[in-house]
């Protein structure tokens, strides 16, 4: 009987790799140890340096620079699969971010300006994506992205990414409505506290790494390596039954008052 966990044979892209911390790079290492064949993508030319390497590192996959804002980028980087491969089985969705000044202020001060860049760049790209990836997934696939507990609850200095986060993981669940009958499945992954660099950008994050290290049941914190297991095993044919739903990753946390 074949692995229903290996990735052996399968084909996606992974975006938003940023340096050896984020976690868009412990899901390209898990899914290509698993025998998964990728192509990587970052958003900024100033990140070129640091991922430039960890390509590297992962076969030498290809690596092409992705402005979600630029839809003729969005559209390269998946004209760049069907090249390849003519075919896609699955895309992790790896980005977030708003204006500092709007993530550190009030939600009810926000601009509108800000939110909607946030909105744009965080939640609405993963719909862009999904539009380009569904008529290479003729076989079905698996599309992932990232959410954050405070889609659900108040986080202490979230500020506007928390309705962000929520609006994300709602898009989720009418994707994987729409795309199921495809054999498409749509999900989420909800880390718990993870020293990224989007990550930085919230004040006290040290507080909050130092908090949830305390108060998850596993007492430790998650790294990208435990969120990268997890794609891959919502990737694979083992999970071909799981889809709408946010997956938590992070000791236990989301259980705690």
């Amino acid at each position: 009987m074949s692995d229903p966990i290996s990735l052996s044979g399968k084909t996606g892209i992974v975006t938003g790799l940023a340096n050896e911390h984020s976690i868009a790079f412990g899901c390209a290492r898990a899914l290509h140890q698993a025998g998964a064949e990728l192509i990587l993508s970052y958003g900024h030319p100033k990140a070129e340096g640091h991922v430039r390497p960890l390509a590297e590192q992962l076969d030498d996959a290809p690596l092409i620079l992705c402005d979600v804002r630029q839809q003729e980028q969005l559209e390269a980087l998946f004209r760049a699969a069907s090249d390849r491969w003519g075919r896609l089985d699955f895309v992790i969705h790896s980005m977030a971010f708003a204006p500092g000044e709007d993530l550190q202020g009030r939600v009810v001060d926000s601009s509108l300006d800000g939110f909607l860049l946030a909105m744009d760049i965080s939640c609405h790209s993963f719909m862009r994506m999904a539009r380009l990836a569904e008529p290479l997934m003729t076989d079905g696939g698996c599309l992932i992205t990232m959410s954050y507990q405070g889609a659900e609850r108040v986080v202490e200095n979230y500020g506007i990414m928390g309705p962000v986060k929520a609006a994300l993981e709602s898009s989720m669940r009418y994707m994987a409505e729409e795309l199921g009958p495809a054999g498409i499945r749509v999900l989420a992954l909800s880390p718990g506290p993870v020293a990224t660099r989007a990550a930085s950008g919230i004040r006290d994050f040290e507080q909050l790494l130092r908090d949830a290290e305390v108060r998850a049941p596993t007492r430790r914190l998650v790294t990208i390596d435990d969120i990268g297991q997890t794609a891959r095993f919502l990737v694979s044919d083992a999970a071909r039954s799981i889809t709408g739903v946010t997956t938590h990753v992070d000791g236990g946390l989301n259980v705690k008052a």
